[in-house]
C-alpha cells in the first residue's frame, strides 16, 4: 500500500513539472510574438503566435489559444493569405467546441472573437452575403455572453459593416445606441471615441458626406461638453465656497479674517472665470479654424475632380482634332500617344477598386512567347534570354503581357549593341511570384527614381515619350493586387521587379 502511494506521488509530481513546463514555453512563445510584432517582423510573429496557440490548445487554455490564433489569423490576412485564415478560424470553432465539451459549459465569448475575426476578412473581401451571414451569427453571441463589454463591441462591428456595404442609416443607428449609453453614464472619454471611430471608418470608405456630417455633430459634442465640464467645476467651486463661509461661521473667527477669506475666494474665482474665458476663446479659435480647414479641403477635392475630368475632355476632344493632322509626323504620333495614355491613366485611377478577371497559363510559354514579340526591336548581337519553369499560375495575361512588353520595350530601347536582356519568373511563396525584367543598358539616374512611377512629374519632349508608360504599368499592378518596383541596388543597367499576389 505504502509503495503504491509511493509511486502515484511521484507520477503526480512528473505530471505538474511537465505542465509547469508547457505552460512556460507557451507563455515565452506569445511574448517572443508579440516582440516581434512591435519590431515590425511579421512573419517571425506569425510563425511564433501559431506556435503559442498550438501550446495553449494542448494545455486546454482556450481563452489565451484563441488570442493567440485571432493575431495569427490578422497576420495571414495582412498578407492576402485568407486561405490559411480561414482554415485557422475552422480550427479554432472546433477546439472551442471541444472545450465546452469537456467543461460542460458554452463559451459564447470565445465563438464572439473568432467570428468577429471571420467577419473582419470577409469585409475586406466585400463579400456582403457571407459577413451579413456571420453578423447574425454574433448577435446570438453576444446576447448568450451576457456581457456588456461584448455588446458594445458588437455596436461597433455593426456598425463597420453597414458602412462598408452602404447601409448608412443603419450605422449611424448602432453609433446612436452607443453614444447615447456613454452619454447616460456620462463617459465623456469614451462618447469621444466614438465620434473618432466612426470618422475614421468613414474616411477609409471615401465617404466625405458622412466625414463632415460626423464632423459637424463632433464639433457640437465637444462645445457642449465642455459646457458641462466648466458647470461641474464651478458647482465644486460653489460647495468649496460654502464649506469654507460654514467654517468661518463655525469657528467665528474675527471679521478681518472673515474678510481676507472672502477676498481670496474671489480672487480664485475670478482666476478660475478668467482661465475659462481664455479657454473659451481658444475653443472657438480651433473650432473656427477647423472648419475653415474642412471648407478648404472639401474646394481641394472639388477642384482636383473638376481637373481630372478636364484633362479627360481635353484628351477626347485631340483625337478627332490629330485625326486631321498628317498621321507620319512624329509630333502628331506622339499627341495622339498621350492623348491616348491620359484616356488609360485616368480610367486607371477611377477603377482601382475593381478586379481583373483571372485565368491559368504556362509561364514558360507566356514568357517566352513575350520575349518574340520584342526581339526585333532590339539592336544587334543582344542577347534576350528567359528563365521561367515550365508551371501554371493564375492571373490576367492580357495585363500582364501589357506591362512585361512595356518593360521589355524600354530594356530593348537602351541595351547597347552585344548587351543582354533577361525575363525571369521567381516563386516567392505560395501566394506569391515575381517576374523580373532586367537590361545593361546605363540603368535610371539616382535623381529620377523617385518620381519613376509618378505620372506628370517633368515636362519633356512628347516625341521622346510622355513619360506615363511605367505609371500606368504601376496601376495595372495594383489592380493585379501586385506592385511594380525598381531594384535600385543593382548597378550594372536596369532592374523592374513586378509582383503579384493571387
Amino acid at each position: 500500500m505504502k509503495q503504491l502511494v509511493f509511486i502515484l506521488s511521484i507520477v503526480l509530481c512528473l505530471g505538474t513539472t511537465v505542465l509547469a513546463q508547457n505552460t512556460t514555453r507557451a507563455d515565452e512563445l506569445m511574448k517572443q510574438a508579440q516582440t516581434n510584432l512591435e519590431q515590425k517582423e511579421y512573419i517571425k510573429a506569425r510563425y511564433l503566435y501559431l506556435q503559442a496557440y498550438g501550446a495553449f490548445a494542448n494545455q486546454q487554455d482556450y481563452a489565451r489559444a484563441v488570442k493567440c490564433g485571432i493575431q495569427t489569423c490578422k497576420l495571414y490576412h495582412r498578407e492576402n493569405y485568407y486561405k490559411e485564415a480561414f482554415d485557422l478560424c475552422r480550427a479554432m470553432d472546433q477546439l472551442i467546441a471541444n472545450g465546452e465539451q469537456k467543461q460542460s459549459k458554452a463559451m459564447p465569448e470565445l465563438h464572439f472573437l473568432v467570428g468577429g475575426e471571420r467577419l473582419q476578412m470577409y469585409i475586406a473581401l466585400k463579400r456582403a452575403a457571407q459577413a451579413k451571414e456571420i453578423l447574425d451569427q454574433l448577435t446570438e453571441y453576444a446576447k448568450a455572453s451576457r456581457s456588456d463589454s461584448i455588446n458594445e463591441d458588437l455596436l461597433y462591428t455593426q456598425a463597420n459593416y453597414y458602412y462598408t456595404f452602404g447601409m448608412y442609416t443603419q450605422g449611424d443607428a448602432c453609433f446612436k445606441k452607443l453614444i447615447v449609453k456613454y452619454k447616460q453614464q456620462k463617459n465623456y472619454p469614451k462618447v469621444n471615441d466614438c465620434y473618432k471611430t466612426l470618422i475614421s471608418i468613414a474616411q477609409k470608405a471615401n465617404n466625405a458626406s458622412l466625414v463632415a456630417r460626423t464632423y459637424d455633430k463632433y464639433i457640437i459634442w465637444t462645445d457642449s461638453v465642455k459646457a458641462l465640464t466648466a458647470q461641474d467645476e464651478l458647482t465644486v467651486l460653489k460647495r468649496k465656497y460654502n464649506e469654507s463661509q460654514q467654517i468661518i461661521q463655525d469657528k467665528e473667527k474675527s471679521i478681518s479674517t472673515r474678510h481676507y477669506v472672502i477676498i481670496g475666494l474671489c480672487i480664485v474665482s475670478a482666476i478660475l472665470v478668467a482661465v475659462l474665458i481664455v479657454g473659451g476663446i481658444i475653443l472657438l479659435r480651433f473650432i473656427l479654424l477647423t472648419r475653415k480647414q474642412k471648407k478648404a479641403i472639401s474646394i481641394a477635392n472639388e477642384h482636383n475632380e473638376l481637373k481630372t475630368q478636364f484633362i479627360r475632355n481635353i484628351s477626347a476632344q485631340m483625337g478627332p482634332t490629330l485625326d486631321t493632322l498628317d498621321g507620319k509626323q512624329p509630333g502628331v504620333q506622339a499627341l495622339h500617344a498621350f492623348a491616348e495614355h491620359i484616356q488609360v491613366l485616368s480610367e486607371l485611377e477611377s477603377t482601382l477598386s475593381e478586379t481583373y478577371e483571372m485565368h491559368e497559363i504556362n509561364i514558360s510559354t507566356f514568357c517566352e512567347n513575350v520575349m518574340d514579340k520584342i526581339k526585333g526591336k532590339a539592336r544587334p548581337d543582344v542577347t534576350a534570354t528567359v528563365n521561367a519553369p515550365k508551371l501554371s499560375v493564375k492571373t490576367n495575361p492580357e495585363q500582364l503581357e501589357r506591362i512585361l512588353i512595356h518593360l521589355l520595350n524600354n530594356a530593348a530601347e537602351h541595351t547597347p549593341e552585344g548587351g543582354k536582356i533577361w525575363l525571369d519568373f521567381k516563386k516567392r511563396g505560395a501566394h506569391t511570384h515575381q517576374f523580373v525584367v532586367t537590361d545593361t543598358g546605363p540603368g535610371i539616374p539616382s535623381e529620377m527614381q523617385d518620381n519613376l512611377f509618378k505620372p506628370f512629374t517633368e515636362v519633356k519632349d512628347l516625341t521622346h515619350g510622355d513619360g506615363l508608360g511605367l505609371p500606368i504599368c504601376s496601376l495595372i499592378a495594383t489592380k493585379m493586387s501586385g506592385s511594380l518596383t525598381l531594384e535600385n541596388s543593382y548597378t550594372k543597367g536596369a532592374r523592374f521587379i513586378l509582383e503579384l499576389h493571387v
